[in-house]
């Protein structure tokens, strides 16, 4: 059980009644909470609770059309996302119970005062390295309006100007990481057919190849749904046509691509994960039709070399700079 809803627990009474649990993990959570619904935007936890929970949790980037008299945030990473799911909650509990529980080292004390924007807070319990804290929206604000909180900002490129749309809590929100900067200058010479922009962000590369090559057929895949918006929003804002999937992973990757390219990551929330990337190399030769390429960027840190050779090919080091490397393996 996570330590987060370890806490929840031990003051169950609070949450008897009908609750919604936004951001919730994939534990046994909603079997202790029978009148429970989950929300969250994490495609791997969606399909765990769905699997367990038929009908109880849904995904995407606004609250689910159920009823509830109380409302639960596990504490995102992101200020901004946290201040967006807080407004959505709040405006749908006029008078009812806001709670905010998370880690001590996610910064829930700082969080706790964004909650105060909607009513006195209050400390109900402290346990397990996490905190829970309560508020009555004292006066609920308006629904807010998800798009409206978009940072657009414009990349000046060889073939003209192209525009990003970042949603908060998206990955290098509003402005172009260095990694994917690096990994734009060189996408020159990919082989013809399906090309797979893995962990697509706000769409950045997935954009840029449509643009590039337009005949191709370009597909972006991103766990999050934010991410999955984000991108949708950047397509449309160039006039670009691109299917935006969300999954758990390569594993939810169509088949026979011709290329994969990725600037891919490894955090989620406050801890480090390097699983997602290392599932990546293992297995991109499940999803790369012959001679198919993988290309990426990574910090210069991460050994990754080894590991592409082990499951896929040779591979070459393209460019290296600002403390990142461009790595390319071909599928024999």
């Amino acid at each position: 059980m996570d330590p987060r809803s370890e806490v929840l627990l031990r003051q169950a009474e609070l949450f008897a009644g009908p609750l919604l649990l936004a951001g919730l993990p994939a534990d046994d959570l909603l079997g202790h909470l029978p009148n429970a619904h989950g929300w969250s935007w994490h495609a791997g936890d969606q399909v765990a609770l769905a699997s367990r929970f038929s009908g109880r949790s849904h995904f995407g980037v606004t609250p689910p059309n159920v009823e509830f008299d109380a409302a639960v945030l596990f504490l995102p990473k992101s200020r901004e996302l946290t201040d967006y799911l807080l407004s959505a909650l709040a405006a749908q509990l006029d008078g009812r119970e806001l709670f905010l529980v998370g880690e001590k080292r996610a910064g829930i004390e700082r969080a706790a005062k964004q909650l105060s924007a909607f009513g006195r807070t209050g400390k109900l319990d402290s346990a397990r390295h996490c905190q829970l804290w309560q508020a009555r929206v004292e006066q609920a604000p308006p629904t807010p309006d998800l798009e409206a909180l978009a940072q657009r900002y414009s990349l000046e490129l060889g073939d003209g100007p192209l525009t990003i749309v970042s949603l908060p809590g998206v990955f290098s929100h509003g402005r172009l990481d260095s990694g994917s900067a690096l990994l734009l200058e060189h996408l020159d010479n990919l082989p013809s057919g399906h090309l797979l922009d893995f962990g697509c962000g706000a769409g950045v590369l997935g954009a840029v190849l449509k643009r590039r090559y337009p005949d191709s057929q370009v597909t972006l895949l991103d766990v999050d749904a934010f991410a999955a918006a984000s991108s949708r929003l950047t397509l449309a804002a160039n006039d670009l046509r691109a299917e935006v999937i969300s999954g758990d992973g390569i594993a939810a990757a169509p088949t026979e691509l011709s290329a994969i390219l990725s600037n891919p990551p490894f955090h989620q929330g406050v801890h480090t994960h390097y699983q997602a990337t290392e599932n990546l190399l293992r297995q991109a030769t499940e999803h790369l039709q012959r001679n198919g390429q993988l290309r990426l960027v990574a910090n210069s840190f991460l050994k990754y070399p080894p590991l592409i050779e082990q499951h896929l090919g040779p591979c070459q080091t393209l460019a290296e700079a600002k403390g990142f490397r461009i790595y390319q393996a071909n599928k024999g």
